[in-house]
């Protein structure tokens, strides 16, 4: 709308002009609203017809807002006596949509038709992959309960339950291109930190008990005595999934670095890096094996297995320094009670040279670490007093973290014999020598960087642990409801590009939000359909997560109310590429 004079000689006045399109298609305008008589109005602004005229045009503006208000509002005819259609759905997730809007952009669907020329199917492959994603992550289950989640999206699937199966084995047999292309394509959402590369296993028990070739009695992290496979699982500097490859449960996990690596450093064009690790997997080999090629390692390292020659040396507590400084300090004249004390790190180098890798072992020391363990292990001591005066039994469990290892057992002798009767009470030597370690940690390195950085890249560790705690809880990757390999296989390359997928939306996020706040928004993202013929409505709450989410992605779902043919436009966002 727009302000302007008509008439003629002193019959002349000021309107507020509506443009409108005529039924041949041509424009023209039409009067809105009439202001008044020229020479009224401008005998209100003393003749000043500029000042007249920037006042008609803020009329304007204003009938503009209110016009265009009353325009998008809508009006929806529900009964109060007619019931809703039987089997209808009414009740819509929108939150898979932000994933698909990744997935795109992961080019996924070019994936899946390379895939196509080398093999013979008629069901959409991307469909499936992409739908078990959005299940996994919204609503993890059994392949048969995601193909019945995936009824409730928007886009309901246009396949069958036998073709999610099937696609099972293809996807196995794709798995590693599969793992090379979406590396390839990620790098254009979140560039791919792969200067550090961060590595750990894991492993999944079966509640069988027959073994197969992949599913193999060994050593349970979860102490179970079933059948179990091993994941090794690859993660970039930025706490993003790199590659993954599952092993047989009883293959030892020193082993399964090498091939994975080396498939990294052949197809995914990553050959200078820093290998990172824990103790576990920083076998020699493997160390070694990352002392080539422009590689180099940082890796944990314990002290109570270092030899009592070293350790000795390790936890002596003179020769430290801070990080920072070059001056040499005494651990046993600081005062810990100081704040910033308690906030310093200390470290000592120990160089360690065999002729065949010169290495360093780099020991630090925090109080505030001491003050942690003491606190863990003071509340596993309260326990183990509980279990002491309980008749229960004392059973030893099997976690090297189990507060029953803190009770000695002692049997009383009669006369130089056994008695019957057995003592039970607190071993304070094993209390004393687990204190001796208390605020000291060591990893061991080929790196010449300065210390602060190398610590800095063992302290990013944690959050390849925390990969693995998402995929087991919050994407329930067990129980495993299939029981061939290659669909076992399948399975685990769905829980890994779903994990891949929700560590972007994170960086999307700019890292503000924890994985419960995203997961449990996404999930609750529900549309309802107002009726067969009408739009929806959102039933869910607006938060400032939901509107970052909306700003980072480019489209709204968050309007009171959306048209089928405005869902459509939506949808259809969320499968475009972002320039």
């Amino acid at each position: 709308m727009y302000a302007a004079i008509n008439g003629t000689g002193n019959n002349k006045s000021v309107y507020i002009m509506e443009s409108f399109r005529k039924e041949d298609g041509r424009t023209s305008s039409r009067v809105f609203r009439k202001l008044g008589k020229l020479d009224a109005l401008l005998e209100e602004f003393n003749g000043d017809k500029e000042k007249m005229m920037e006042w008609a045009k803020a009329e304007a503006i204003k009938d503009t807002e209110i016009h265009s208000k009353k325009s998008s509002m809508v009006t929806v005819s529900l009964s109060q006596s007619a019931y809703i259609p039987l089997n209808e759905e009414r009740s819509f997730n929108v939150g898979y949509l932000f994933l698909q809007k990744l997935c795109s952009e992961l080019r996924m669907d070019n994936i899946c038709r390379n895939i196509k020329n080398r093999h013979h199917y008629e069901y959409d492959l991307n469909a499936v992959m992409t739908d078990l994603i959005y299940a996994r992550i919204l609503s993890p289950g059994s392949k048969l309960s995601s193909y019945s989640f995936c009824s409730s999206l928007l886009e309901p699937p246009k396949y069958e339950l036998h073709d999610v199966y099937r696609a099972l084995s293809l996807l196995s047999n794709e798995s590693d291109f599969i793992q090379e292309e979406i590396y390839h394509n990620s790098n254009h959402i979140h560039p791919r930190n792969n200067r550090i590369l961060y590595y750990d296993c894991t492993n999944y028990f079966f509640e069988i008990e027959q073994e197969d070739e992949l599913r193999r009695y060994g050593k349970s992290k979860e102490h179970r005595p079933n059948p179990i496979v091993s994941m090794g699982l690859f993660m970039d500097g930025d706490g993003i999934p790199l590659a993954f490859d599952i092993f047989p449960g009883n293959q030892n996990e020193q082993t399964t670095l090498k091939p994975l690596e080396t498939k990294i450093i052949r197809d995914f064009d990553c050959s200078e890096f820093i290998f990172c690790s824990d103790a576990g997997l920083g076998s020699k080999d493997n160390r070694h094996f990352n002392s080539f090629g422009n590689r180099s390692y940082v890796v944990t390292h314990s002290i109570k297995k270092m030899k009592e020659e070293d350790k000795s040396i390790a936890l002596n507590p003179k020769q430290y320094r801070k990080v920072g400084s070059k001056a040499f300090i005494d651990l046993s004249t600081i005062d810990e009670t100081d704040e910033t004390v308690f906030n310093t790190i200390y470290y000592k180098e120990i160089p360690i040279v065999t002729g065949e890798m010169d290495e360093m072992l780099i020991v630090t020391y925090s109080p505030k670490y001491k003050a942690y363990q003491r606190k863990i292990r003071n509340s596993q001591i309260e326990r183990a007093c509980k279990t002491i005066a309980s008749p229960s039994s004392q059973r030893k469990g099997k976690n090297q973290n189990d507060p029953t290892r803190f009770i000695k057992q002692t049997s009383l002798t009669q006369d130089g014999e056994l008695a019957d009767k057995t003592l039970f009470d607190l071993d304070t030597e094993r209390i004393a020598e687990e204190e001796k370690y208390d605020g000291f940690y060591a990893v061991i390195t080929n790196l010449d960087d300065n210390i602060e950085e190398i610590l800095k890249v063992n302290r990013q560790r944690w959050e390849i642990e925390e990969n693995f705690r998402i995929m087991k809880s919050e994407f329930e990757a067990r129980p495993i409801y299939v029981r061939r390999e290659d669909r076992i296989r399948a399975h685990f390359l769905i829980c890994y590009l779903s994990l891949l997928v929700y560590r972007l939306i994170e960086k999307e996020l700019e890292n503000k939000y924890t994985c419960e706040q995203i997961l449990d928004t996404l999930r609750k993202m529900q549309m309802t359909l107002l009726s067969k013929n009408s739009g929806y409505t959102p039933s869910y709450k607006r938060t400032a997560l939901t509107d970052m989410l909306h700003k980072k992605f480019g489209f709204h779902t968050d309007y009171e109310y959306i048209s089928k043919s405005s869902m459509r436009s939506i949808i259809k966002k969320s499968k475009e590429i972002r320039k």
